[in-house]
């Protein structure tokens, strides 16, 4: 029997023994010991096909720790809030989940514009705060000792895709993308990099988050552009590559990117607009490029189809490349405040010093692989995948390992000498 098989019915026999269901929510409990963590999640807006799954994900870990003992034998409650993707109405989810539900510790939503409007509130309130969006900032310039990164962002996907789709693509790129903190984060990390190969840059073209027709920028791309890098999310991107295809730019230009604009939809969903394109995934988003033992365990925890991750008996695409990282920080603080001793918040000193270059081995509560957090600047580096659309379904080509990743992009900041 798997280690999953075992798990599971434990978790299920304790829930049941306890006359609990799933979901557990702050408001279903009223322990005065128990450990709350918050999410932040991305439930309405242009990223909820997102955040749906990172609340589906960030639950069931939940779930599972209060089956198993907890966390440091306490009770874990669980507390959501909705960004509405939107930063200023993120920032106001992130204070209530403090000042209303008690939270310690909050997960963060894939939106960068909230994350980055969140960050210095966290440091405020002293709270130590795990966003997913992929804005490198947060964890950077804009970032501090209070933020924790489990997932990807720009910066590592920059540095493991961008110089190898330079050498077998071509020089002249053009970047065409939406036009917030998450666009231009990509623009700055790739064109520093191809900066330094001595690639030609054309004009960013930025275009409106509101856009629907992309045809007018589209347009703007010279018909010299080796490798076309399209920034979109959600009906955006549908729209984007729909049109892209129809202009047939990709005919003598590679579309390269990453997997954010194609997360949670499917390509054999979209019309083969996407046939052919190369995007960089964080987890693959079939079980086969990466059949461990632990990875068929999420999977299944997910409900969804090792191939494609469609939701089993429904139509959604599972967020792959982002929900793990919700599901892992879970476990990360279970860590943390075990081998801190955090008992409350006066103790989030010590817990931020013990995550501060701590290990996680790959395993069940870690399915997409072992990473160190590195102390300097927060990140978890990660391996990362290069895959190709063929066929209507993501194939991976190449896998980029964590070491090779994190050998190209030393931190840019200290947080460990920022003060509490």
């Amino acid at each position: 029997m798997s280690f999953y098989s075992i798990n599971r019915r434990t978790m299920l026999t304790g829930m049941a023994a306890a006359g609990l269901s799933a979901p557990f929510v702050k408001r279903s409990f009223g322990q005065s010991n128990a450990i709350v963590i918050g999410h932040q999640a991305d439930l309405t807006g242009g990223l909820s096909s997102w955040g749906a799954w990172m609340d589906k994900a960030a639950r069931a870990a939940v779930e599972y720790c209060n089956a198993n003992g907890g966390i440091a034998g306490r009770h874990v409650e669980y507390a959501v809030e909705d960004s509405a993707s939107n930063p200023a109405e993120g920032a106001r989810k992130f204070r209530a989940l403090v000042d209303r539900e008690g939270a310690n510790f909050i997960i963060g939503a894939t939106h960068s514009g909230v994350d980055l409007a969140s960050a210095p509130i966290a440091q405020e309130m002293r709270v130590p705060y795990f966003p997913a969006g992929m804005a490198e900032e947060k964890t950077g310039v804009k970032g501090n000792r209070y933020i924790f990164q489990l997932g990807s962002d720009t910066y590592m996907q920059a540095a493991a895709g961008t110089e190898a789709a330079y050498h077998e693509y071509g020089n002249e790129w053009t970047f065409i993308f939406s036009d917030y903190a998450w666009g231009w984060s990509h623009f700055n990390e790739q064109t520093r990099i191809l900066k330094e190969l001595g690639a030609k840059i054309n004009d960013p073209i930025a275009v409106p988050l509101d856009a629907k027709d992309y045809l007018p920028y589209l347009t703007q791309i010279p018909s010299s552009t080796n490798v076309i890098f399209p920034l979109a999310f959600g009906s955006g991107a549908i729209a984007m590559f729909s049109q892209l295809k129809s202009m047939k730019l990709d005919e003598n230009a590679q579309v390269y990117g990453v997997i954010c604009t194609h997360e949670a939809i499917s390509p054999k969903d979209v019309g083969g607009a996407t046939e052919g394109f190369q995007m960089l995934e964080y987890h693959p988003r079939s079980l086969e490029f990466h059949d461990t033992e632990f990875n068929r365990a999420f999977f299944k925890t997910l409900g969804v189809e090792a191939d494609g991750a469609r939701e089993i008996g429904g139509n959604r695409i599972a967020a792959m490349s982002h929900a793990w990282s919700a599901w892992e920080s879970v476990f990360a603080i279970k860590k943390a405040v075990e081998e801190s001793g955090w008992a409350n918040g006066d103790d989030t000193p010590k817990f931020i010093e013990a995550l501060e270059g701590m290990s996680f081995e790959e395993s069940f509560e870690h399915p997409q692989g072992s990473k160190t957090m590195r102390p300097q600047d927060h990140k978890a580096i990660s391996d990362n995948y290069v895959s190709k659309i063929e066929n209507g379904r993501f194939v991976v080509k190449s896998k980029v390992s964590a070491a090779d990743i994190a050998s190209r992009m030393p931190p840019k900041v200290d947080f460990t000498k920022e003060a509490f």
